[in-house]
């Protein structure tokens, strides 16, 4: 069994068209038919079946699909930890993170990043609490920034950067507008718009509602940050934000009030699977992160330069 033969296969499962595929791979269709057929000699079982002008999988071919596309990526892997090794400033970094640190966190620590090393490339992968759990799990992407930070997770690890408040925001000639500060309590018959389930912001508030001694009346349900910025600010109900969602200014502006009683915050975590190496690329934006956020953690000497 060859690798090439492999990579035949899976590219074929891909187009579900051996012309297709041979296009792609840049060899002549008969190359391709032939590698298929000597793997499925080898095997000694049909990994696809003819339906119109396509080729599907049969199910053996399925189960045999999904463990050779999962060797395939860890070879890729390894060859680009060869390449990062020989030169790690060249290499790419898959970062994920929601969307509420995409307006300004994420674009001020990549862009000091880049003063260090500005060969490094970045792949971004935006996402919700559960995705970007599954997406260091799966190894889609090396590090990912998360909140609220998982704690005692068996699968992914790592170290709580930051603890950011979040502030009430107002429509503009709301009766609290001119207060320094409030209680969340002050809030209790006002309308909520709140993220849309599976956000980790919608928990945080509506626990804090909770703590305050009310349940928050849902007018709607956003799922970006700048949708109930705008929502608010148009009159149409009020919400807590963190801080850094706020930073981009617009005609239109809700005004924030800062929220005295309970305190209201959300711990912000970089995270990586519990049983990775990371790429020493990876390895170096993350002591990076951890010292532009003030954590002081030992660099393991085989990371040292």
């Amino acid at each position: 069994m060859e690798l090439r033969q492999l990579q035949y296969f899976v590219k074929v499962a891909r187009k579900e068209h051996v012309t297709q595929a041979a296009e792609e791979l840049h060899v002549a269709q008969s190359a391709v038919s032939r590698q298929i057929h000597q793997l499925e000699q080898e095997l000694g079982v049909n990994l696809f079946m003819q339906k119109g002008r396509n080729l599907h999988l049969t199910a053996v071919g399925q189960l045999f699909c999904s463990r050779v596309e999962m060797i395939l990526k860890d070879l890729d892997r390894a060859v680009s930890e060869v390449h990062e090794f020989l030169d790690p400033e060249q290499g790419e970094i898959r970062l994920g993170f929601p969307n509420s640190l995409g307006i300004h966190m994420i674009p001020s620590v990549v862009a000091e990043f880049r003063k260090l090393y500005p060969n490094v490339k970045f792949r971004f992968r935006q996402g919700t609490y559960p995705t970007l759990i599954r997406d260091v799990v799966s190894g889609e992407v090396d590090l990912a920034f998360i909140s609220p930070f998982p704690e005692n997770h068996d699968q992914v690890t790592g170290n709580v950067v930051l603890t950011e408040d979040l502030v009430a925001i107002l429509p503009p000639g709301h009766h609290l507008a001119g207060e320094q500060s409030i209680k969340l309590s002050q809030l209790k018959d006002e309308k909520f718009i709140l993220f849309s389930k599976g956000y980790s912001l919608r928990p945080i508030v509506w626990h804090a509602c909770l703590e305050a001694g009310f349940t928050p009346k849902i007018a709607f349900e956003g799922e970006e940050t700048d949708t109930i910025r705008g929502l608010v600010a148009a009159g149409m109900g009020v919400s807590l934000l963190p801080e850094m969602a706020l930073f981009q200014s617009f005609t239109l502006q809700p005004i924030r009030v800062r929220i005295s009683e309970p305190k209201v915050t959300r711990t912000i975590g970089l995270i990586h699977r519990v049983d990775e190496k990371l790429p020493l690329v990876a390895q170096s934006f993350r002591m990076f992160l951890l010292e532009y956020f003030g954590l002081q953690v030992d660099t393991p000497p085989n990371q040292q330069k």
